[in-house]
């Protein structure tokens, strides 16, 4: 199912009874972000707040916090069909291309076959119906989330900046702390593509062009979050996923083009030479992240549809709503680690890793010391290379279930011989490194140790019933009293 726009999903969601409205009025200071925090750890609907305090405009709120809106959202039955599919379509345009899969995802979007993907612009957009030149923030129901926060934050931004030299676009998700009706903060890290853009800027001394569209289809929200090479456009990859082009339009006063379907459209710039306190920040981590000076974002236009709805999100300590796009994007990439490293079985980014701090993986193991070769591949892969805890099992484990592999990792492991400490860069989420971006990581081997990764005695056999014995129990379940 492809979705045309939010009202478009929002529509489906209340269809299938995925969407709770409420009508009484809220306050988006706090309010909110308690009755989602509840809402999203019972499992609970989408939310959409028709009256919010001091706004004429309702919000939307945890509308992927659940495995089955996010794959609804995608238009899959379930997350683990996103890699397969993708796996297939790179087979079908590009199976016969000799290179690597960096290489044959750079051809994937000029393949002739794949064209039909790529963003349409067109001339008139519902997310310019209305247009104001003289915009003030102050309007929109942003949520100051937590406690301590800096203030009130945009949390659910489609960033959009443009490369000085090659003008390749980037669309990423970056928060964005309201000072005033007509600033912003622009949190973007420094291994981020939008903080590169601003850095050639920087350098350069001239002003960067910035566009912010809050809304569109909802696979367009997810491509923002995606972590996608550098060369590998997000509209593009948002139309892969849709299976129908993204339709875009130019803004009002900056050289940038945004999703025709936005909600909302911020337009402005950044001053090279100016930055700002930004912050504290309740984040994903369920930990405030500190303050610091970022960018300045300053608003030039605010264009709108005639009735926009305004979408957000709240983050902090696991479960909630982002850990469902994290795990879109687990099952999304899996097929593409697995055509570097074809060992590679399964992989689960744990919830309470947020993302980041924790991957484990399943191989299926052929020599000694595959694991580590695992574990460094892993460290070198892109924004894998944050992950500050690596586990590897072996291929029969479920790494889903993380009692079992805890079982594995208390039971098979010598903290000499299977513990693997490396330094590099980190999260700059990551508050306990001894420096910003940067620390010490763990590699856990969990495998079963063969003679030549130094175990000088026999490997245990692990209890399991005889096959018979299983099925004579479970042809006489009910004999025993048993339903």
């Amino acid at each position: 199912m492809v979705f045309q726009d939010l009202p478009d999903f929002i529509r489906t969601l209340e269809r299938k009874k995925l969407l709770q409205r409420i009508d009484v009025e809220v306050n988006p200071n706090l309010e909110i972000t308690e009755i989602t925090d509840r809402i999203v750890k019972q499992g609970g609907p989408a939310l959409y707040f028709s009256q919010v305090k001091d706004s004429p405009y309702p919000v939307l709120i945890n509308t992927f916090g659940s495995e089955e809106r996010m794959s609804l959202a995608l238009g899959v039955k379930k997350l683990s069909d996103l890699g397969n599919n993708i796996k297939k379509e790179l087979n079908l345009f590009l199976g016969n291309f000799p290179g690597s899969w960096v290489e044959k995802l750079k051809l994937l979007t000029k393949a002739a076959e794949a064209a039909k993907y790529n963003p349409v612009l067109i001339k008139a957009a519902p997310c310019q119906e209305k247009v104001d030149l003289e915009p003030d923030l102050k309007s929109l129901p942003i949520l100051q989330c937590w406690p301590q926060d800096g203030g009130k934050f945009i949390t659910l931004p489609l960033v959009f900046t443009k490369d000085l030299h090659t003008g390749q676009r980037n669309c990423g998700m970056y928060r964005l702390q309201v000072y005033d009706g007509k600033t912003t903060g622009m949190h973007w890290h420094c291994h981020k593509d939008g903080s590169r853009h601003y850095e050639k800027c920087q350098r350069k001394g001239t002003k960067m062009e910035v566009a912010v569209a809050l809304g569109g289809d909802p696979a367009t929200i997810y491509a923002a979050t995606a972590p996608l090479p550098p060369f590998l456009d997000e509209m593009f990859f948002a139309g892969f996923l849709r299976k129908e082009p993204v339709k875009m339009v130019k803004c009002r006063t900056v050289d940038l083009e945004v999703p025709a379907y936005s909600e909302f459209v911020l337009e402005g710039f950044i001053d090279p030479n100016e930055r700002r306190r930004e912050g504290p920040f309740g984040d994903h981590t369920g930990y405030y992240s500190l303050a610091d000076d970022y960018p300045v974002f300053h608003l030039t236009c605010l264009t709108s549809k005639n009735k926009p709805v305004y979408p957000t999100t709240v983050v902090g300590r696991p479960p909630m709503e982002d850990c469902f796009l994290g795990k879109a994007t687990e099952r999304l990439f899996l097929p593409l680690l697995q055509l570097i490293l074809p060992e590679l079985v399964d992989m689960n980014l744990p919830l309470e890793g947020v993302f980041h701090n924790c991957v484990i993986v399943s191989i299926d193991k052929s020599y000694p010391g595959q694991a580590r070769k695992v574990m460094h591949a892993i460290w070198g892969l892109g924004q894998m290379m944050y992950t500050k805890l690596v586990i590897v099992v072996d291929g029969k484990v479920n790494v889903q279930d993380l009692s079992e592999v805890m079982w594995r990792v208390f039971n098979n492991i010598d903290a000499r011989r299977d513990l693997v400490i490396v330094d590099g860069p980190l999260d700059v989420l990551d508050h306990a490194s001894p420096f910003p971006c940067y620390g010490a990581k763990l590699g856990i081997d969990a495998t079963k140790k063969w003679p030549g990764e130094g175990l000088q005695r026999e490997w245990p056999e692990e209890l399991e019933m005889l096959p018979q014995i299983k099925n004579l129990v479970t042809k006489r379940w009910r004999d025993y009293g048993f339903s």
